[in-house]
């Protein structure tokens, strides 16, 4: 069975493990970092998924030549640069949110002293 696997469906399972591994995280997991870090894990799932399959095996870029212009151009050859362009902007948006959070979480532990979860939902309700 895995040698019948290419190249696009392994990257679709790893995806798909990555996308499982941060679900779990977030689920199971009652320590706030820990959770930020699966919310990542689970923001590169949805890139990789994204990028995969976005990608076309035996295209080429999307530059076409002066010299290719006198005649048609076929764009089954090239590759869409959309998708890869959102994909760029969403590791962005990525980045600005884990940062945002984290400066969150420091906040969260100088006032509560911890980031465990149960225990905030204690310390909120006294």
């Amino acid at each position: 069975m895995i040698d019948s696997l290419d190249a696009s469906t392994v990257q679709y399972l790893q995806a798909a493990a990555l996308l499982l591994v941060g679900l779990y995280g977030i689920i199971a997991r009652s320590h706030l970092l820990r959770k930020l870090m699966a919310m990542n894990i689970l923001q590169v799932a949805v890139i990789v998924f994204f990028i995969a399959l976005s990608t076309k095996f035996g295209a080429t870029v999307p530059v076409v030549p002066a010299a290719a212009t006198a005649g048609p151009i076929d764009p089954a050859a090239y590759v869409n640069p959309l998708p890869h362009a959102l994909m760029l902007t969403a590791i962005v948006v990525s980045v600005s949110t884990t940062g945002v959070a984290l400066a969150l979480l420091i906040r969260i532990r100088r006032r509560f002293g911890t980031l465990n979860e149960p225990a905030l939902l204690d310390r909120l309700r006294e």
